[in-house]
């Protein structure tokens, strides 16, 4: 079959982190795949999709995804494909619409990524939502809960649910890294806590940050991505005077090898849908720990540790806790890396790669 995926942009996120292991896979599998971005930017997702063998098209450098024009940009290249997958909303909108412009017939697939979506809110969306959920042979959920709440949301027909996945071993194997290379000036008897998630709302650094006041002096956190939310948060750690606690680490090429390096890793969210970040820290064999809200407890809890959203003293109690109790960290540790298992990037493509031939055998 011959697969267009289409995205927004290769910047960090849980719909690029999912792209990177799932258009490998079903290449392996026999599929031509390519992948068109709106905003193509470089960025290290990028170079490691082009490394990887996928060919990868761009209608724009930056500006706004949102464009109009985007829709005119993109009508040629359906021509060309068996199916072309959507990413991200301006992409799930501005593809059928390309559809018709450009009098083509792929099949169009839709993956949901979040539980949250701020067009909910505005009822004067829903239909419009409607219409373009209606143009899709299939929407794929990437966990139970983003699935429901679509389903009340508007109720879309042919919706399944299938985890999202990571490349497993490539975590499990990781070899950690200076230690000095993610906190400057670091001395033995410093905890590293690192978080990846990009700088956006949905992303609860303030809560992550505000833990640190009430930790011990040699616990520092990294913040590995960027985003939107860089100013706020910089003006955060400065308010509070954190600067030499926390390192903000930016894109990085290397996550396997810095969660690997980090003492206990966790992310603090207002909302997830399947968290590839948090899939990541609990397979490379360290402690984590997650806000207790849809999308993250489904995967953590149980395995991991979870603290009520926005609490940053239970955060920090539970971070200092895991450290002074050696069998306790143990036990935590052991627990995430079986339950990353069952996230295998494999067991998510066989699963796209079924649904495609099915719709392409109709």
């Amino acid at each position: 079959m011959k697969l267009l995926h289409v995205i927004t942009s290769l910047r960090t996120g849980g719909a690029e982190s999912l792209l990177l292991g799932l258009l490998p896979q079903l290449h392996k599998l026999g599929n031509e795949v390519d992948l068109l971005v709106f905003d193509g930017t470089r960025t290290p997702f990028y170079d490691q999709l082009e490394a990887a063998g996928i060919r990868i098209f761009s209608l724009a450098i930056g500006g706004n995804v949102y464009n109009p024009l985007n829709i005119l940009r993109l009508a040629p290249y359906l021509r060309n494909y068996d199916i072309i997958h959507t990413h991200n909303t301006a992409c799930q909108l501005f593809a059928p619409a390309a559809k018709i412009l450009s009098g083509s017939h792929p099949l169009l697939v839709t993956t949901e990524h979040s539980t949250n979506n701020r067009r909910r809110d505005k009822w004067y969306l829903r239909p419009a939502d409607k219409w373009m959920y209606s143009n899709y042979s299939s929407i794929i959920a990437i966990s139970q809960k983003a699935g429901q709440l679509l389903s009340e949301y508007i109720a879309p027909r042919n919706l399944t649910v299938i985890n999202n996945g990571i490349d497993i071993a490539k975590f499990v194997s990781a070899t950690p890294i200076d230690r000095t290379n993610i906190v400057p000036n670091y001395h033995n008897s410093d905890v590293i806590v690192t978080m990846v998630a990009g700088f956006r709302i949905e992303k609860d650094h303030d809560t992550a940050i505000r833990a640190f006041t009430v930790l011990p002096d040699n616990y520092k956190l990294c913040l590995v991505g960027d985003g939107e939310c860089r100013p706020a948060i910089e003006s955060l750690i400065a308010e509070l005077h954190l600067e030499g606690r926390i390192s903000l680490l930016g894109i990085r090429s290397d996550i396997p090898s810095i969660l690997k390096t980090s003492h206990i890793n966790m992310l603090s969210s207002h909302w997830e849908g399947l968290s590839l970040s948090s899939v990541e820290g609990m397979a490379s064999g360290r402690p984590f720990i997650a806000s207790d809200v849809p999308g993250l407890a489904e995967v953590v809890g149980g395995n991991g540790l979870l603290f009520p959203h926005g609490d940053y003293h239970r955060l920090a109690q539970i971070i200092k806790q895991l450290i002074d109790s050696p069998e306790q960290y143990q036990a935590v540790a052991k627990g995430c890396s079986q339950a990353a298992q069952q996230y295998d990037i494999t067991t998510t493509a066989a699963r796209y790669n079924e649904i495609y031939h099915k719709l392409v055998s109709k």
